[in-house]
């Protein structure tokens, strides 16, 4: 499928279904769930138009799963597993559009908050998570000499405005009301798999981080 047609089509439908990604599906129709809490938290104060689309594309897709020709021809989006039954796939995603459609026309808007999905931990830190995963991965000792040399080498590669992006991401995430042991987890949940140099804690080595990414860009 071309991607246009793919945005056209599935592309915020998408979005919804990754935030489900290791999460329950276990909406009602009183009770929104975990996961859809998490996108329509990140999106309301984000991209508040595309709440519109998804819920266009849920309803869509449910009233018009794709038959046997769009899946010889590969023009469908396949519904990743989130733990719903196939029979029970189509009344799920109108669940959802419903809950979409109530939180737009009622002005139901889930407040700031710490992140509380995999999903919206990345959404809301992306560049973050790419300098966690990518450069303080396991493989990291294989690589750089200290995590000293690992953030100069994404400084040194890595576009200004997307610096100033991590920095701001940085100080966000310090404004968290989180101790240390909660930064750790965040910082584990967007990619960290080593521990921080001597003699810093996780919050005290992520502020070093925000002053010289800032520093440094």
């Amino acid at each position: 499928m071309e991607p246009l047609q793919h945005d056209r089509s599935y592309g915020e439908l998408d979005q919804v279904m990754r935030a489900y990604l290791g999460e329950d599906a276990d909406d009602t129709a009183d009770k929104r769930g975990a996961a859809l809490d998490a996108y329509l938290r990140q999106t309301w104060h984000t991209r508040p138009w595309a709440l519109a689309t998804a819920e266009r594309q849920l309803r869509e897709y449910a009233r018009n799963p794709p038959g046997r020709l769009r899946h010889e021809l590969g023009e469908f989006y396949p519904v990743p597993d989130t733990g719903v039954p196939q029979a029970g796939i189509q009344a799920w995603l109108l669940l959802l559009a419903d809950h979409l459609a109530r939180s737009v026309a009622e002005g139901d808007v889930p407040p700031p908050d710490v992140p509380r999905t995999h999903w919206e931990w990345h959404a809301r830190f992306p560049e973050l998570g790419q300098l966690l995963g990518g450069w303080f991965s396991q493989d990291m000792p294989d690589e750089f000499e200290d995590h000293d040399e690992a953030l100069a080498d994404y400084l040194a590669g890595t576009h200004p405005a997307l610096v100033a992006r991590l920095a701001g991401e940085l100080r966000e995430l310090l404004a968290l009301p989180l101790e240390d042991a909660g930064l750790a987890a965040a910082a584990a949940r967007l990619g960290l798999e080593m521990q921080p140099p001597d003699p810093y804690s996780a919050g005290g080595w992520l502020a070093r981080l925000a002053d010289e990414v800032t520093a440094g860009r």
